[in-house]
């Protein structure tokens, strides 16, 4: 064991890296040269592809736990990839030969004069080689088709040894026959480890050997001053950046936390690729180690996750950019645990998957996977009960950000349960159980965290890009002439969007994934998960989206300005009347989206042989749900091509009377007397008797007052007087001529109507109104008086 302790320290130096698969030179052709001719596949190279593969089948089929099957699904997505490169590299060569085939035409008939003797020879050497290109592309796919069949059974394996492993139960931690494995080791266990360890010497002689000991002393010392110094400063430049180039407000806030994380994942990496480097820039890794260095990397950033994502959430040294509503003092008790955590699972991890790399009985693993839970138990229970006294401490304090926080209760409580059922795990056995919990929290921690920053990020984003204060605002208002509403709208809309995918991923990422996920292996399974059998019926290419976007913007853009063309410069200077220039604005535009959309789709890579599905499901929701909408929308396009009403039309439907001011795709505005609207579905004024006061052009209006005189009065003197009245009124016509007629005799006195037509309806309430003041004037000059209502 002492000499086991001394190599997994030589371990963090020689393989701090992320290994990969062993590949010989003879398992793929070079990549081909931008301007060389492309090379072809041959047998030999398919022979060494398919030796391959069987390798990975070997090892997956030799795997007895879970995580030994995590190296060689990597394995086999970079297999799928070499693939892909091989056949993109092979297209081009089927182009070219298909072309010249084309130019040269096909062999004449034997009714046709025999061609030249070299022309018959050019084709026949361009067949043959179009014939070992397709014989190559067809046995690549189906090398690719092989593999992926693979990936869908690791899965299942793997799922199938998850559940066998977390319904195992072994001796309780508190046994002795628990800790016996680690104490006394078996002797092949010994020889597996020893074997591991030989390996670790071979590859540091190798990198040590004379000749190579300067270069190696170089890299090495590099990798460590970028991974320390190196990322010191990459954090405070990207920080002044931050600062000097990003606006004040919520964005520099986000994208300093950005930064600082981004900081420290990307001087890692480097770090990790030049201490690689430095070990096998000679020779590759024997297969064991290429194993452990696969699962190392997964690793080492999960912890590097962990430490980079605290730092920039919890910003305890500039408390005024931290993004979450955590309290300083809650801040400043969680900061040193994601270190300790971090580097707690850095070496306990690091040991476990030595076991899993070198073939250690499950003894030795299971007993590994249970001091990883314990010490993580350990550290995240300390962690909640220093918590806990914080937050009580603050709340009997009166802190009101702490008493309201209903998230941090949450995810406090859940925490709290998950430790409580981990240590019953692992009194009862449950140990692969207990350690799957474990994973599964810091797994949610590294998920919840990342993506949070990142919806923080975009939400900041788009309320800076789309804000009129500043130039981005500006320039876009500008463009597609829209007002501060919409900007916000618009901001509003993308941020909840982009949210609620963001969300989406999390959870998706939350469930497929967990600690030595790889980014390869998120974004398959994602892919598989969104990528459903709808989107391959569809035929939608992802490849394509940045294209449908465009189509989509340019398209809005290009109707916006058409339309403000129309109604400012084109349709004023014809002889239509407004009514028929706003319904032919409002026809074009709807035309016009629905040609932006159908472009979209196409750009999006939509074939519309594929929609049958799609017009099944939306005869049915018309059907149910759908029709009324259906049918005012179409009733709005006969409004618009037939124009029984138009825009300025006074109406009267359904009690209604008013004036058009808008008809719409589903309804129609009609602003009454007093100013008010009321919508009115379209298919109601297509349905429904309606009266149109101003269809033709040259409707009149009436001005009729009924007016009740005593008995006694002279009829012919009031007759001439209300004549007079009418005839001298400015808005009365002369043709039709005003009339007064004898319309009741009653007790009570005499009844005569006056009638009078102007020019418009819309001006018979006010032509009344004067009528009305000027005849009492006279009848009072004259001495006659109205008809005085019987008494009650």
């Amino acid at each position: 064991m002492r000499n086991a302790l001394k190599s997994l320290m030589f371990v963090a130096l020689i393989l701090l890296v992320p290994g990969l698969a062993t590949v010989s030179a003879a398992d793929l052709s070079p990549s081909p040269d931008s301007g060389a001719p492309l090379p072809g596949v041959t047998q030999n190279d398919l022979q060494a592809l398919q030796q391959r593969l069987d390798g990975l089948k070997q090892q997956i089929s030799s795997a007895n736990n879970y995580n030994q099957l995590e190296g060689p699904q990597d394995r086999v997505q970079t297999f799928i990839l070499d693939i892909d490169r091989l056949s993109a590299s092979l297209l081009p060569q089927q182009a070219q030969l298909t072309v010249q085939l084309g130019v040269l035409g096909a062999a004449p008939t034997e009714t046709v004069a025999a061609e030249q003797a070299d022309i018959a020879a050019q084709r026949a050497a361009l067949i043959e080689q179009k014939n070992k290109v397709d014989t190559a592309l067809k046995n690549l796919a189906t090398l690719k088709q092989n593999a992926t069949d693979l990936i869908t059974q690791i899965a299942g394996i793997r799922r199938t040894l998850l559940e066998s492993e977390l319904t195992l139960r072994t001796d309780s931690v508190l046994s002795p026959d628990f800790w016996s494995p680690m104490i006394d080791p078996d002797p092949a266990d010994r020889q597996r480890l020893q074997m591991f360890v030989d390996q670790i010497k071979e590859t540091g002689t190798e990198a040590w050997q004379p000749g190579q000991r300067f270069y190696t002393s170089v890299l090495v010392v590099l990798s460590f001053l970028v991974w320390t110094l190196g990322r010191r400063l990459a954090d405070r430049w990207l920080a002044w950046v931050c600062i000097h180039r990003m606006p004040e407000g919520r964005l520099r806030r986000s994208s300093l936390a950005f930064a600082s994380a981004l900081a420290t994942l990307a001087t890692t990496a480097i770090a990790l690729e030049l201490l690689y480097y430095a070990c096998t820039r000679h020779v590759p890794l024997p297969p064991m180690l290429a194993t452990f260095s696969d699962e190392f990397q997964k690793v080492v950033y999960a912890c590097v996750m962990i430490t980079s994502l605290s730092r920039a959430l919890l910003s305890t040294e500039h408390p005024s950019w931290r993004l979450p509503a955590i309290a300083e003092p809650v801040a400043l008790t969680l900061k040193p645990f994601a270190r300790v955590l971090a580097a707690t699972l850095l070496v306990l991890v690091t040991a476990v998957q030595v076991g899993n790399s070198s073939g250690m009985s499950s003894q030795i693993v299971i007993t590994g996977r249970g001091v990883i839970a314990l010490v993580v138990l350990a550290i995240v229970t300390v962690l909640l009960m220093r918590v806990g006294k914080v937050r009580k401490a603050l709340a009997a304090a009166g802190d009101a950000q702490v008493a309201g926080n209903t998230l941090a209760g949450v995810i406090y409580t859940v925490t709290t349960l998950a430790m409580v059922i981990s240590l019953g795990a692992l009194l009862t056995g449950y140990v692969s159980l207990a350690r799957f919990i474990t994973y599964e929290l810091v797994w949610a921690f590294i998920v919840l965290s990342g993506f949070y920053l990142l919806m923080q990020l975009l939400k900041d984003s788009c309320e800076y890009v789309f804000s009129p204060r500043h130039s981005s605002g500006k320039a876009l208002k500008q463009l597609l002439g829209v007002g501060d509403r919409r900007l916000e709208q618009a901001s509003t809309l993308l941020a909840g969007v982009g949210r609620a995918a963001l969300l989406l991923l999390a959870v998706i990422t939350l469930f497929v994934g967990g600690i030595g996920t790889t980014l390869g292996q998120l974004a398959n399974s994602i892919g598989t998960i969104l990528g459903g059998a709808g989107l391959r019926k569809l035929n939608i290419v992802p490849g394509h989206l940045l294209n449908a976007i465009l189509a989509l913007l340019i398209g809005i853009y290009l109707i916006r300005a058409l339309r403000r063309w129309l109604d400012n410069e084109f349709l004023p200077k014809t002889d239509m009347d407004p009514g028929m220039c706003a319904s032919l604005s409002t026809l074009f535009s709807n035309i016009g989206y629905a040609v932006v959309i159908l472009l979209t789709l196409s750009s999006l890579g939509v074939q519309w042989t594929n929609l049958a599905w799609i017009v099944s499901a939306l005869s049915v929701g018309i059907g149910f749900g759908l029709q009324e909408i259906v049918k005012n929308f179409v009733s709005g396009l006969i409004l618009l091509t037939e124009r029984p009403v138009k825009v300025g039309d006074l109406i009267s439907i359904s009690g209604v009377e008013g004036d058009i001011r808008r008809i719409n795709v589903r309804a129609t505005e009609i602003q009454l007397s007093d100013r008010s609207i009321v919508i009115v579905p379209n298919s109601q004024l297509i349905s429904q008797n309606l009266r149109n006061v101003t269809l033709g052009g040259s409707a009149q209006g009436v001005a009729t007052l009924e007016l009740m005189f005593p008995l006694d009065i002279d009829p012919e003197q009031v007759k001439g007087l209300l004549l007079d009245t009418y005839k001298e009124h400015e808005t009365i016509l002369g043709k039709p001529a005003p009339f007064v007629r004898f319309s009741k005799l009653s007790p009570e006195g005499i009844t005569l109507t006056v009638t009078g037509y102007v020019d418009s309806p819309r001006i018979v309430g006010k032509t009344k109104s004067d009528l009305l003041f000027e005849i009492l004037k006279r009848l009072g000059a004259a001495g006659i008086e109205l008809a005085k209502p019987p008494s009650t």
